[in-house]
Parts: structure tokens; sequence; C-alpha cells
């Protein structure tokens, strides 16, 4: 027996759609996550006018893709202070009716959140697509709802869901940063003036996360970094936000090898264009983990109280090293919350870590070897 719903999906799919509003502001992460989508929806709707709906802080990583026509920026921070600062209502007010004059005919919120429901409903457009489960009662915005299974699925797959809906679940999830030649350029400029050989392997080391309970040790990378250069003469390039400047000064005064030192001296953009280079790339569960998958990097990630099936590095180049506690997941973000003294990280040993960089270094060398035949 046919559903209603089934019947909406189904005329849904069969339509055309000129104007298309993919609202996902942040995090990095999760805007990685929501690529396929983007390409899914060029695809399928070739002619068609592209926004995306970003926060102002992570407007960079999306700068000048081809897939999309406008990068519609939300400023949260500024719009936070509604009710306390009449500017802030009248730019907020000024944002919505340009929102609406855009002219929108299909609205997709992957964030799933009361405030992009809403901004969704604010457009406008008479179809707005989200999940049947979005968090804060977002989806009483909505002209229809994906449904969803309790069933643990990557959050690129669950985003993905979208596809059937609007009839382009034929076409491959793919991730793509769609990084310029000049940028990659950029990117080997920047290695050959910190004193890289042209060529030269190196470790991509990324030691920044915004929860404390998602960090490693800084004097454990360090021994990490030093290992590599000894048993496996390998450089280490150090990378990170200009928040992740202090961790990484600390980590490359505590090393012996001289690892190379780039945090906070490139952009989103030029930070990709680097991990292209990496013959590995180690990091925690944090943006330039999903940039470098989305890269197609090989990659040791140190993982603690977040369940990588959910939110890991999508694809199979990435080895998880994770601790086998039953306390995992539990999503606390800050230490004073964990009752175990931070042990799914104390359980991770320099051993465990540099193993596994050694196994990705030789699959790496054996895929080249391949093709090279």
């Amino acid at each position: 027996m046919t559903t209603d719903a089934s019947k909406a999906n189904s005329s849904l799919a069969d339509r055309d759609f000129a104007r298309i509003l993919l609202i996902k502001p942040s995090s990095l992460g999760d805007i990685v996550h929501a690529l396929p989508v983007l390409r899914g929806l060029r695809l399928r709707y070739p002619r068609a006018r592209i926004d995306w709906l970003v926060a102002k802080s992570c407007a960079d990583l999306l700068a000048g893709h081809p897939d999309i026509a406008e990068l519609v920026a939300f400023d949260r921070r500024r719009f936070g202070r509604l009710g306390r600062s009449f500017s802030a209502g009248v730019e907020f007010w000024r944002f919505l009716t340009s929102l609406r004059g855009r002219r929108y005919d299909l609205a997709i919120d992957l964030q799933g959140l009361f405030r992009s429901g809403f901004l969704a409903f604010a457009s406008g457009s008479r179809v707005r697509v989200g999940f049947a489960d979005a968090r804060e009662s977002a989806w009483i915005f909505y002209t229809h709802r994906i449904s969803v299974r309790p069933s643990v699925v990557h959050a690129a797959e669950r985003n993905y869901r979208v596809a059937r809906m609007l009839g382009f679940d034929h076409t491959p999830m793919t991730f793509d940063l769609a990084l310029t030649d000049p940028e990659r350029r950029r990117g080997t400029a920047i290695l050959a003036a910190v004193g890289r050989a042209h060529d030269e392997p190196f470790a991509a080391v990324l030691p920044g996360a915004r929860w404390a309970t998602k960090r490693w040790f800084p004097e454990r990378f360090a021994e990490v970094i030093d290992r590599l250069a000894t048993e496996h003469h390998l450089r280490t390039v150090l990378m990170g936000s200009p928040d992740e400047r202090a961790v990484c000064e600390t980590i490359a005064g505590q090393c012996r090898s001289r690892p190379i030192d780039l945090a906070g001296r490139t952009g989103l953009r030029e930070m990709t264009a680097i991990l292209t280079h990496a013959a590995v790339v180690v990091c925690h569960d944090s943006a330039p983990m999903h940039l470098a998958a989305a890269e197609q990097r090989p990659m040791v990630c140190i993982v603690g109280p977040t369940d990588p099936a959910r939110t890991g590095p999508y694809g199979t180049n990435a080895t998880i090293l994770q601790a086998d506690l039953p306390c995992i997941p539990c999503y606390l973000r800050r230490l004073s919350q964990c009752r175990f003294n931070h042990l799914c990280m104390r359980n991770l040993s320099v051993v465990e870590v540099v193993r596994a960089v050694a196994v990705a270094l030789q699959e790496q060398a054996s895929k080249t070897d391949k093709r090279a035949e």
C-alpha cells in the first residue's frame, strides 16, 4: 500500500527546482559531510541556482566553489544578540528580507535545529525539506520530512538521505572541496618556504580539537614526532588554527627533532592544500580530519569520547585508534565531567600511534607500487 508520505516524496523527486537554498551553517566537519548533497543537487538540477547558507566563520571553506552560486553568510554571533541589541534586530530583519527576496523554490535544512528550520521557513520557499527527527522541534518548519531509522549511520550518509526524496540517490557520494590549481600551488609554496624539499615525504600532525576531552597529550605527540623522525626518517609538519598555536609550540618545544610548525599560519583552504601532500595525517576527531578524509589522505585518527561510526572520517583510508572502554562514547566535552580521569586518551600509547602510522605508510607505498606496474 502506498502511503501519502511516499506519494509526496515521489512527486518531489519528479519536480524541477530553479532556486535552491542549502542550509548547513556549521561546523566545518558538518559542512564537509554535506558536500555530497551539494554535488548531487548540481548534477540533478544542472541549471539551478544553488546557494549555501553558512556561518561567517566557516565561509572560507566553501569560497569559490563552482557548484555554489552564492554563499549566504549568517553571523551567528551578531544575531545571537537579538533582544539585547536594537541594531542587531534591525540587521536580522534585513537579513531575512534579503533571504526572502531571493525567491527560493526549494530549501534544504541539513542542520536540523530550530534556528536553521526557522531560516528555511523564512526563506519563503514553498518546499522545505528536513529531518523528521530534527532537534528543538525544527521539523515543524518543513513541508517534507526525511524519515530516519533509529540506527547508527554516518553523518554524511544521513545527510544523503535527501537524495532519495529528490531523485538523485543513484548519484555516488563525492566530497569535492574544489581546490583550485593556484591553491594547490600555494600549499606547495608554503611548504617550500619553511624548508621542505621538493617531494620530501612528511607527516601532517594536527593536535587540536575544540573539546578538551578529544585531545591527546602534547608530550605524547612530541614523542611520536621524534620516533617518526628516527625510525622512519619522516619529517613532521604541525598544523592548526590560530587558537591552537600554543599547543603546537608546546609540542615543538618538547621535540628533539625539528618539526615544521605552521599552526595559525594558513587559511582553511591552504591547510587543505598542504594536507594533500602529506604522506600520512595524524589527528583527532576534528575539522582537519574531515578535510583530510575528503582529500582521501592516509590517516591515523586518535578518537576519545565520540563514535567514529557516526562522525569519524568517511572512507577507507583511515585507521581509528580508540580505547576499548564501556564508557565510550560519552560525548562529554569538558575534562571536569569525566569520572575516569580521561582514561580514553591515557590508554592510547605512543607505540600504538607510531605502529599505526608505519602501517599506513606501508599500505600507501604498496598502492603506489601497484599503480606504477
